[in-house]
């Protein structure tokens, strides 16, 4: 058993190495792909539910009032105005499984909640 048989051998075990690697590799790849395929069908499966929010059950508010702005919050309320009797506005955010807010939109909500809204009007 010269230098050469165990030269053989550490090729062996080397190849099979790398082959076991490669399998690992290609699990992988398969998981996260999995995975990027779920969240995305639930960012899809939100983004369909925000839309369809104010006809869904549980929803406080007169679907005529809502608007829909998608970004950076779902909606305004326009709260009374299907009777021409607006009484207050209300920023709604959706949410669904386990979202959370965006660093944006618990801003916008800290800023509201501050009362730092104010009105303009942009004469063109």
């Amino acid at each position: 058993m010269g230098i050469l048989y165990f030269i053989t051998i550490i090729l062996f075990a080397a190849n099979i190495l790398l082959i076991y690697l490669l399998i690992i590799k290609i699990r992988k790849e398969k998981e996260i792909r999995k995975e990027a395929i779920e969240k995305s069908r639930l960012v899809l499966e939100g983004k369909i539910k925000e839309q369809l929010a104010p006809f869904l059950p549980g929803f406080e508010f007169n679907p005529t009032d809502a608007r829909f702005i998608g970004s950076p919050i779902d909606f305004i309320v326009f709260e009374g105005a299907a009777e021409n009797n607006i009484k207050k506005l209300v920023f709604l955010e959706i949410k669904s499984g386990k979202s959370k807010m965006t660093k944006k939109e618990n801003q916008i909500k800290k800023i509201i909640e501050r009362g730092k809204v104010e009105f303009k009007e942009l004469r063109i």
